[in-house]
């Protein structure tokens, strides 16, 4: 379990998962020969076989008021056939071991509603989906919502059936804007390509900066490639974009990256390389 302080703000990273997936599959416009012109990338990253490293994970920001969980991984009991499919973890036991009981959470933000990062929305009671986090206000973007409510074929329905649609009927979710202020430190950042309507979070406090970034970027090689798209991306174009203009307003700046999808060391800072980034992991 990783923890790191911005100003008074504490965040920490509960995995679920950790995977191995072909650069090729993941990356498609991704080429070996460019992928060796990365010197910086470490076995953190990479395997000894050459796959990208990911980890699937919530990262709790804790304020000096609010308990804010971002993303909710892929759940427990969940008919899949992305991913995770009827996967039974320790995730909520490890969570709490953390110290965030299920009912001290605030507000629960999806960046999106992709597989990874709703299924602990909710958790399956006596045969029901219940709101995982009952006293939590769960934050849904009102664009992610719209495109993703229509959707009514495969794992699409299905994740939106059993980890979102619930949350709304039990009377905890609010669609809100790309621009939203969840409270005095932290606030959306609207990062779209990936989905729709995709946010990342920026955190302000006492002085110091941090951004998570949800899926505008799913490994750190797109720091020093910010063209190579996953193969996940709705508008691969917009979402290259997009990772240009976020790493350009962060680089060289004394603000705490947190990648969603990093495997320790998980945050650190972008630093200008020539004509793109690199990242160096936080001390």
């Amino acid at each position: 379990m990783l923890t790191w302080t911005i100003g008074e703000i504490t965040v920490t990273a509960i995995v679920e998962s950790e995977v191995a997936l072909p650069r090729g599959m993941m990356l498609p416009a991704s080429t070996q020969a460019e992928f060796e012109k990365i010197p910086w990338l470490t076995r953190d990253f990479v395997t000894d076989a050459g796959d990208l490293r990911l980890a699937i994970q919530a990262l709790v920001i804790q304020t000096p008021s609010r308990r804010i969980v971002v993303d909710t991984c892929v759940g427990n009991d969940k008919a899949r056939t992305q991913m995770g499919h009827m996967q039974s973890t320790d995730f909520l036991t490890r969570f709490e071991a953390a110290g965030f009981a299920r009912d001290s959470i605030d507000f629960v933000l999806c960046t999106h509603l992709h597989v990874d990062h709703v299924g602990w929305n909710t958790m399956l009671e006596n045969g029901r989906w219940v709101p995982t986090f009952p006293k939590a206000r769960y934050l849904i973007g009102q664009i992610e919502y719209d495109y993703w409510r229509d959707r009514t074929e495969g794992d699409d329905a299905r994740i939106f059936g059993d980890s979102v649609q619930p949350v709304f009927d039990a009377g905890l979710a609010d669609l809100v804007e790309t621009d939203h202020v969840i409270c005095e430190e932290v606030r959306l950042v609207t990062s779209p390509g990936h989905t729709p309507g995709h946010v990342s979070v920026a955190i302000a406090s006492a002085g110091a900066r941090g951004l998570i970034t949800g899926d505008f970027l799913h490994h750190a090689c797109q720091i020093a490639r910010p063209d190579w798209g996953a193969f996940v991306d709705f508008d691969p174009a917009r979402s290259a974009a997009t990772r240009r203009h976020i790493l350009e307003s962060v680089a060289d700046q004394p603000v705490l990256f947190i990648g969603t999808h990093f495997p320790a060391p998980t945050a650190g800072h972008i630093h200008r390389d020539g004509e793109a980034y690199r990242f160096a992991g936080a001390a």
